[in-house]
């Protein structure tokens, strides 16, 4: 009886490690650096990125802050900012600031 208490303990602890660890990730995950903001790009799948504040200053970034407002407004399903273009052009753009 004795070893199977143990067995139950150790695996609680086991538990609780882990479950710390997942909590760690997802914040970390979900945590956006000072001067930085998240935002989703993408026309079926949506993927999450995050830019610098700088570029909010940059013409052809605004366009696409604008194309993203007419189609989604300011109801963000996804909590964050959304453009509705092909990410390989938001790619090729970024990479030009």
């Amino acid at each position: 009886m004795a070893f199977g208490l143990r067995a139950i303990v150790h695996g609680k602890k086991a538990l609780r490690r882990t479950l710390a660890g997942l909590k760690e990730a997802a914040l970390k995950s979900s945590t956006v650096p000072k001067g930085y903001f998240a935002m989703y790009v993408g026309e079926e799948q949506k993927k999450r990125y995050v830019v610098p504040g700088s570029y909010l200053n940059e013409p052809a970034f605004q366009k696409l802050l604008s194309m993203g407002e007419e189609e989604f407004g300011y109801e963000h399903l996804m909590g964050g900012l959304t453009i509705p273009c092909r990410e390989d052009v938001f790619i090729d753009l970024t990479s030009q600031f």
